[in-house]
């Protein structure tokens, strides 16, 4: 009897003759004529024959998903297949281990027989970032777009082509869960060059490579953002109100799977924990729901990340648009007895919805979904300005949209200003998009920094609920200086540092935010939202936030330096380029022991008594936590170091410490930027020359994505652990992508790349010049060193063809974010 295996795959004459020599037994395995064993008759060793004749023809393999597709996520896998037809090459195994032929989202027959729907319909394999943005789930059929009816993936490309970007237009679908009704939704175009232009994918037989095309030829940018400016301002005009159902699904928190349009992105370092992170941060994500919806039955905002909501004194100009608002009448205050502080205050109020693409979420971001509420702290014929904490908007590379309590309004902010230190953030928006009568509705608030709130004082608790209605209580101010002490996440992000913040005996629970005012309505605190980490044992974590008052005063300095004249770099904002502040800090944690406490370390009386009669209140000094790595004080001071006085000013809390660096900027020439510190070190008391480091609000400003891992300079969060690479700065890595390179090879997040192929990486432009050689398939060796200090040397495969070598760098000339190819095909 013949090899029944080689005659199902032969097909020239004598090709079974040929096959019988040698190992082609070894090599295959016969699918039919075997004697099948009956129950309980097989032994041993008819299992042991069995066997033998099947491993040989059994194979592992390992696949690489590049793209979420077909329902199914990209990742690397294990499979099992057999081999059918040695000299053909051909191995049976499971239907889900390839991939169709065809990847742009047109559903096929086996999906259609699943959902029961026609085949050859537009089909969303992976929503991506612009529909997840729009909230158009997975599974959905898309019926129409921008206007146009949509049966056919050429209707949607051509749909797509005559869009510019920015542009807002609806979008239409059907579920498969309830393709009875048609929902609607709002489909934002990328402003910025977030990802690259539409690609249309196809497997290629020959090869088995997938080759590419563009969809379209996109207009360039500066092409795309005259096209929109040309439009008239009543089309930007965009209802805010959404279908419940849609509500429910945008404010799904981010710590969900992230898509990224092409592959999921992960910030753990350790692969095999995967599943159980993810869980984990899906069982936060319905905690805080449930939260936010117990805080929207009592009328308080029921979003997942809170805002701060803060005012500034008005200019001249501003002065006179606040008597002239006629045109559109007031908000006014949902209930009859609401505060007159309410009332005063509505109008400079915003609700903040900030998006965060996958392909950027640097900087340890902890979701890809924002909502929160945010204050206009400066507003002029050229430029309007909104405070917000960085809670709501954490870092630069954002998609924000503003909507105003003052006018039925939405559009787009953008990001100028990030304090490196202190909780909040600053958004510009271009005042004439709300036109002449939203313009002359919409002002900004007075803040009043002085004097400080004490302890008893009578304060306003006003803020904006979802709904855009605002909400007030008065509150009694318990504390006035509670200092932070927020420890480091286990992916460090921005936390807040020497901070003292207000405590109220009263408030609207954690997901609400807003500002502290007096009874005239003025600004004395923002009540914002705070992110931290609670650790429980020593595996498990849960994210968690919380709201305290940010005291005025450092908001105030920055908006003054924007009004007036700021030294930093310029920005172009609403076409006019302009100087950002920089902001002169000192790179040291502190945290503050009580005096009876120092006493016990050594402190003499005659420091003990200074520091009381400087602040009888506090009664308190100033330990050093740690340094930031690499800063001008890393290797000056150190850990337990007690900071008495600066320039022989006694120092008792962290205002003490950023006024003494704001009086450096006033004589700058003379100080040279350094501080004289005394401290007491170990039973000793020690003076010190320190320098201060000085810093813009830009955040991070070039990411450049290589073999599919997110990589950057370490930011301030990182530097914080006090450590950096022995060899450098290094480029540290941020996120990786699901069916990457560095998911097959494991060079996972929370590590520095140090050296490629030997050659030393110290910083992002010997990095880019490194990889810009490196050719497609090469092997190539990588040097990290993990956050822990651990050396780890491996090799990785590199695929210009799926993952080509790109950069995201923001262009202050433009204030746009381009992307570069580095190195492809």
């Amino acid at each position: 009897m013949g090899d029944s295996l080689e005659r199902l795959g032969s097909e020239a004459p004598g090709l079974d003759a040929t096959m019988k020599d040698g190992s082609s037994s070894e090599l295959c395995m016969e699918i039919d004529g075997v004697t099948p064993f009956r129950e309980n008759a097989a032994t041993a060793e008819d299992w042991r024959m069995a066997l033998n004749k099947v491993v040989p023809a059994v194979v592992v393999l390992r696949t690489t998903a590049c793209r979420a597709f077909d329902t199914e996520a990209a990742g690397a896998s294990y499979a099992t297949g057999f081999v059918v037809d040695k000299r053909r090459g051909i191995i049976l195994t499971n239907r889900h281990v390839v991939k169709p032929d065809f990847c742009q989202s047109i559903i096929g027959w086996a999906r259609a027989r699943n959902f029961r729907f026609h085949c050859g319909l537009v089909y969303v394999a992976e929503p991506g970032y612009m529909l997840y943005r729009a909230g158009v789930p997975r599974h959905a059929i898309i019926k129409k777009f921008a206007g146009e009816e949509i049966t056919t993936l050429g209707n949607l490309i051509s749909a797509l082509s005559k869009l510019h970007r920015g542009a807002r237009v609806p979008l239409e679908y059907v579920s498969y869960t309830d393709r009875h009704r048609r929902k609607s939704v709002l489909v934002t175009m990328d402003r910025h060059e977030w990802y690259a232009p539409p690609q249309i994918y196809t497997r290629n037989d020959t090869d088995g490579l997938w080759t590419t095309k563009p969809a379209f030829q996109p207009l360039p940018p500066l092409l795309a953002c005259r096209a929109k400016d040309a439009q008239p301002h009543g089309n930007q005009i965009l209802d805010i109100s959404r279908e419940a159902d849609l509500m429910e699904h945008i404010h799904q928190d981010g710590n969900q799977e992230l898509i990224d349009g092409v592959a999921n992105m992960e910030t753990n370092d350790d692969r095999s924990s995967e599943d159980s992170h993810a869980q984990d941060e899906s069982d936060i994500g319905k905690k805080k729901r449930r939260i936010e919806e117990d805080s929207a039955a009592n009328g308080a905002v029921a979003d997942y990340s809170v805002n701060n909501s803060r005012e500034i004194e008005l200019d001249a100009r501003n002065m006179e648009n606040r008597a002239t608002m006629a045109d559109y009448p007031a908000p006014t205050a949902q209930s009859a007895n609401a505060s007159y502080a309410e009332h005063v205050i509505e109008p400079t109020l915003v609700m903040f919805e900030v998006h965060v693409p996958p392909s950027c979420m640097v900087d340890g971001v902890h979701s890809q979904h924002f909502f929160g509420t945010g204050v206009i702290v400066y507003h002029s014929q050229e430029m309007g300005l909104v405070a917000v904490d960085k809670n709501t908007v954490a870092i630069s590379t954002s998609d924000v949209m503003l909507s105003f309590a003052a006018f039925p309004i939405e559009i787009p902010g953008e990001v100028v200003f990030l304090h490196p230190v202190h909780n909040y953030a600053l958004v510009a928006y271009d005042p004439s998009a709300l036109g002449l009568t939203g313009a002359s509705a919409v002002r900004a608030a007075e803040l009043l920094p002085e004097p400080a709130l004490r302890r008893g004082d009578s304060v306003y608790l006003v803020g904006l609920s979802r709904s855009l209605q605002a909400t007030s209580r008065k509150s009694i101010v318990t504390n006035p200086c509670a200092a932070l002490n927020i420890g480091s996440a286990d992916c460090p992000r921005y936390r807040a540092i020497n901070m003292e913040v207000i405590e109220l005996d009263t408030d609207f629970g954690s997901a609400f935010s807003g500002v502290l005012t007096d009874e005239r309505g003025r600004v004395q605190a923002l009540w914002g939202s705070f992110s931290t980490q609670l650790k429980y044992g020593c595996s498990s974590s849960e994210d968690h936030q919380f709201v305290r008052g940010i005291p005025v005063y450092t908001i105030s300095q920055v908006v003054e330096k924007f009004v007036s004249s700021a030294k930093g770099p310029a920005l172009l904002i609403n076409g006019v380029k302009k100087p950002m502040p920089l902001v002169r800090i000192l790179e040291v944690e502190l945290y503050p022991t009580l005096l009876s406490k120092a006493r016990s370390f050594g402190l003499s009386d005659e420091w003990i008594q200074a520091l009381v009669k400087k602040d009888p209140l506090r009664r308190q000094v100033l330990r050093v936590k740690g340094c930031l790595a690499g800063s001008k004080a890393e290797n000056l001071l150190e850990q337990g170091d007690m900071v008495l006085a600066i320039n022989k000013e006694p120092v008792t809390c962290f205002l003490d410490v950023e006024n003494a660096c704001h009086a450096l900027d006033k004589n700058d020439n003379v100080n040279d930027g350094k501080l004289n510190m005394t401290i007491f070190r170990q039973g000793c008391e020690i003076d010190l020359i320190v320098g201060t480091d000085v810093r813009d609000g830009n955040g991070t400003a070039l990411v450049i994505n290589w073999c599919g891992c997110i990589v950057q300079d370490p930011h301030p969060a990182v530097r914080a652990l006090g450590f950096l690479p022995e060899e450098g700065h290094g480029v540290y890595v941020a996120r990786w992508c699901h069916g990457s390179p560095v998911h097959r090879y494991g060079l996972y997040a929370l590590q520095w790349i140090v050296e490629v192929n030997g050659k030393p990486t110290p910083d992002m432009d010997a990095f880019i010049n490194v990889t810009k050689g490196l050719e497609h398939g090469q092997f190539v060796r990588v040097r990290t060193v993990h956050l822990n200090g651990k050396p780890r040397v491996l090799t990785l495969k590199q695929d210009l063809h799926y993952w080509p070598t790109w950069e995201l760098r923001f262009d202050p000339d433009t204030a746009m974010w381009r992307r570069n190819t580095i190195r492809a095909l």
